[in-house]
């Protein structure tokens, strides 16, 4: 079976981090590109990051630097958890420079080349994704799948509505989700679930190889946030919306209609998400709703021990 050509969006971001390292080594994806976003800190950081990391694993991937905020609102971020560099105040140092090309160019570009098999996996705020929709009408014909790190269908974490890269731009979350592409959302549903525990990410470090020692070590913060908080670990959102776009073996989906709430004063980001109602939405989504936890953490491990 030849692998998935996929373009990975991104806003790294530590999480975003240990989703580069484990994308690198899935040969059930073919990464074209990395298209950068504002998301979990500014534009400059999270570019510079994917550009480290792509450097730091040796990966002949370009990266085509995107948004810098969201289409009409003020930028959030979330460097209170990330740290203010985005990636816990670790540096990675490069060589490597963007594309030419701005990321919304590049996913047209890109998809006309794959003649309607490129998928599209967006673990950040999904501006650019937007961006491309909005410039290229006959876009949604080429792109065969979006899968996404975003949304719940019930409680959120940056709002009690809103999971943090749907609120940072709910619009073009929207647009996303009314593209006509079938979206896959992994949301907070399944994603709190994809927890790696204090013990576990010893063991990977244990490892012994820099990228192993890496996936570690850049977490800490973020576990110490968790902790604080009451959950021993950390959530891995990004690397369970990556793993869920090589192989959905292990998680549980379900069609469903959803949309982005933009109006609603305590609710803007909320992903209304209809599985069973008699409203009978269209079904342009599907809701990811559960993981085997024990087998997530075993394909860690194993793609870990490749490097």
């Amino acid at each position: 079976m030849n692998p998935i050509p996929v373009i990975l969006d991104c806003d790294p971001g530590v999480d975003d981090a240990i989703a580069f390292l484990l994308a690198r080594q899935l040969p059930q994806l073919n990464v074209l590109a990395i298209t950068s976003v504002a998301g979990n800190v500014g534009l400059e950081h999270t570019t510079y990051n994917a550009l480290g990391l792509v450097e730091f694993l040796d990966w002949d991937v370009p990266v085509y630097q995107g948004a810098s905020g969201p289409i009409f609102r003020k930028r959030v971020e979330a460097s209170s958890v990330h740290g203010a560099n985005g990636m816990a105040g670790f540096d990675l140092p490069h060589s490597r420079t963007t594309a030419a090309m701005p990321a919304w160019d590049a996913i047209h570009h890109i998809a006309l080349q794959q003649q309607g098999e490129l998928e599209l996996i967006a673990i950040g705020p999904l501006t650019n994704l937007a961006m491309a929709f909005l410039k290229y009408a006959d876009l949604p014909g080429l792109i065969k799948r979006i899968v996404i790190m975003g949304g719940a269908t019930a409680a959120g974490n940056t709002t009690p509505a809103a999971e943090f890269n749907i609120y940072a731009d709910p619009e073009a979350a929207d647009i996303v989700f009314t593209s006509g592409v079938p979206v896959h959302m992994c949301g907070l549903d399944m994603t709190m679930k994809a927890l790696m525990t204090p013990a576990e990410l010893d063991q990977v470090g244990a490892l012994g190889s820099n990228e192993a020692v890496f996936f570690r070590d850049v977490v800490q913060d973020i576990v110490g946030f968790m902790k604080r908080i009451g959950i021993l670990g950390i959530s891995m959102h990004d690397p369970a919306a990556v793993l869920y776009a090589a192989d959905d073996s292990i998680f549980k989906a379900y069609p469903a209609g959803i949309r982005v709430e933009t109006k609603g004063s305590i609710t803007q980001g909320k992903t209304v998400t209809d599985l069973f109602s008699d409203a009978k939405w269209q079904k342009n989504a599907f809701a990811v709703m559960d993981i085997d936890r024990d087998a997530f953490v075993m394909k860690v491990f194993e793609l870990m021990k490749k490097y």
